[in-house]
């Protein structure tokens, strides 16, 4: 039976779109907003039910905060998650109207919005955070857990405002509960370096004040706040170095490097791994229940009644489909048991649908549905790919159809009543950022590699990374080495569809990857001929290398001759126009 656990929390925001909904499993908390006066801060239960009302903020949609997993409801479902949400990287293209504001940001046309509902502009979490730190030290009792306790609003802050700096870059920095008459209430914006070395203050303070594990509800614990530091510290690490920024880049990158080394030695987490390299991957996001998952450090627990979600149910309605960059990603698996990329390799080939899947990570097959394992997965029989135009559930607008999340047993549970949990934190993504830190410091060995990205790989089934991998053709030009492209490329299949890809492109520098053409599956003149599978299909194609593609966005707003990415403008986010009138002394961020 599935343990039902009230503490629910979630990632980082989409810019430009409102977060409706609620989570019903605190509707009735006592209010803790505004809790400011001496008879309530008193015990460390008070501080406790206050806590509860931060975890609840960070997973409210409508506080704009952080994102969702799954979100919380079967609306929301449909587009405040982390799937819908890779429209606007270079994994996935769609053709949901509910998609279009991710969509406009992978093309470079995203609109300036006019408030700061639509535009993630909003701050009430970081008050109930900061009201927190003014009183909590009134109560009395248990120091170590008023501590705990501490450590939580730290970590929740630390996060809040990574965040803001992700989009936003400089922003007003304020550490004190305001109120309608504060000055601060129209401040500057604060220089990123400053805000950040506020974050990674916080975050530390979250790590020395947090608890191994906790007696209570699942909560934040210390390895949490270490895997958020990693994040944390490789972003703005990598930042610093790719956009040329003032900053110590090294030092971000070793206090990241020691942040996820903290987790490795624990021994606390460790890969999920059962010996099934063809549905381990997979498993971890078609599970009802993630409690005792070794890999996951804090997930988005579902239960119905209660909280639940419809996101198999989208995906399965939607038109979204990943694109051909991705696939195109997954190493083949030559006859000499070396693994290559798709330009290199000896096994390629996509003369038919079927072949592409052949001689692939087996995480491919687990991401993207196997025509063959239609079956298995679908429970149907309806041949697939199922193109834009050819009517039915399941028309991808690449040809190509996400699976990584879809389990039929829970679209069957119907619409708002699916129970799958979300991973949140896991113990995979410690390993990369690990990884990658210590390859941008130059300081990588054999042993690194087979601490962090071959256990993924084991996992996987595939062969290991070694330090002088072979160079991917694709990439020669980007002046890297060849072992951080695969450090990279490791990080885009393994933590594909979980918010990760587009912060990557833009710590990286590499938004120009959206302003390429998007393309789908290969898709020739004669196979839409009288007859044929595709002939009701309605894409467009386009030939490249004496070969014709789905030229995914052809005939929209969003087609190759519109696509851009300003290098000026486009890594950061406005700020909207109601904010700006609101407060004259904030400057627009640059280039918009």
């Amino acid at each position: 039976m599935k343990r039902k656990i009230n503490i629910i929390i979630w990632s980082v925001i989409s810019v430009g779109l409102l977060f409706t909904g609620c989570n019903d499993d605190f509707l009735n908390r006592e209010p803790t907003e505004d809790l400011t006066n001496n008879n309530y801060w008193q015990t460390p239960t008070d501080l406790q039910v206050y806590n509860n009302g931060i975890y609840d903020d960070a997973g409210d949609n409508s506080t704009n905060v952080f994102l969702v997993g799954h979100s919380n409801g079967g609306w929301n479902s449909s587009y405040i998650s982390t799937y819908g949400q890779e429209s606007q990287t270079d994994n996935a293209a769609s053709l949901a109207s509910s998609h279009s504001v991710y969509v406009k940001v992978a093309a470079g046309l995203e609109d300036i919005p006019s408030n700061s509902t639509r535009g993630g502009w909003k701050w009430e979490f970081l008050r109930r955070c900061n009201v927190f730190f003014e009183n909590y030290e009134k109560a009395e009792g248990d120091e170590d857990l008023i501590n705990n306790y501490a450590g939580e609003v730290y970590f929740f802050r630390a996060w809040f405002y990574f965040d803001k700096v992700q989009h936003f870059g400089d922003v007003p920095l304020v550490t004190k509960a305001l109120t309608e008459e504060s000055e601060e209430l129209y401040g500057e914006r604060t220089a990123r370096s400053e805000v950040m070395a506020q974050v990674l203050s916080d975050i530390n303070n979250a790590i020395d004040l947090l608890p191994e594990s906790w007696d209570l509800d699942d909560r934040v614990n210390k390895y949490v706040a270490y895997a958020l530091k990693s994040r944390i510290c490789l972003f703005e690490g990598t930042y610093i170095k790719y956009h040329n920024l003032d900053g110590d880049y090294e030092s971000w990158l070793s206090e990241a490097e020691k942040a996820a080394s903290e987790v490795i030695t624990s021994g606390a987490y460790s890969i999920y791994n059962t010996g099934n390299p063809e549905s381990d991957y997979r498993t971890l996001f078609t599970s009802a229940d993630l409690h005792d998952n070794p890999e996951i450090l804090l997930a988005r627990i579902y239960a119905s009644p209660g909280l639940a979600h419809r996101v198999s149910g989208y995906i399965a309605s939607q038109t979204y489909g990943p694109t051909k960059s991705f696939i195109d990603d997954f190493l083949c698996i030559d006859k000499d048991g070396v693994a290559r990329p798709v330009a290199l390799s000896t096994s390629y080939s996509d003369d038919t649908y079927e072949d592409v899947f052949k001689n692939r990570d087996p995480r491919l097959k687990q991401t993207i549905l196997d025509p063959e394992e239609e079956s298995d997965i679908l429970d149907t029989e309806n041949g697939y790919p199922n193109l834009t135009g050819m009517g039915g559930n399941w028309q991808s607008p690449t040809g190509y159809h996400f699976i990584k999340f879809y389990e039929h047993k829970d679209w069957l549970r119907g619409y708002g009543k699916e129970i799958n949990d979300y991973p949140l934190f896991r113990y995979a993504e410690v390993l990369l950022n690990y990884a990658e830190a210590k390859a941008e410091l130059g300081k990588i060995t054999q042993d690194d590699l087979d601490l962090s990205i071959n256990k993924l790989r084991n996992r996987a089934g595939m062969p290991d990374l070694n330090l002088n991998p072979l160079m991917d053709p694709k990439y020669e030009d980007e002046g890297l080495s060849s072992l951080l492209i695969e450090i990279r490329r490791e990080r885009r299949i393994e933590l594909s569809f979980e918010q990760f890809r587009y912060q990557d492109l833009m710590r990286w520098k590499k938004g120009s990857y959206l302003a390429a053409r998007v393309l789908g599956m290969r898709l020739e003149d004669e196979d839409r001929t009288s007859g044929q599978q595709f002939e009701n299909t309605t894409v467009t194609t386009v030939e490249v290398d004496g070969k014709k593609y789905v030229d995914v966005y052809a005939g929209t707003d969003y087609s190759a001759g519109t696509r851009t990415f300003d290098e000026n403008k486009n890594y950061l986010h406005p700020i909207p126009v109601n904010v700006l009138a609101k407060n004259s002394n904030l400057e627009q961020t640059p280039g918009w």
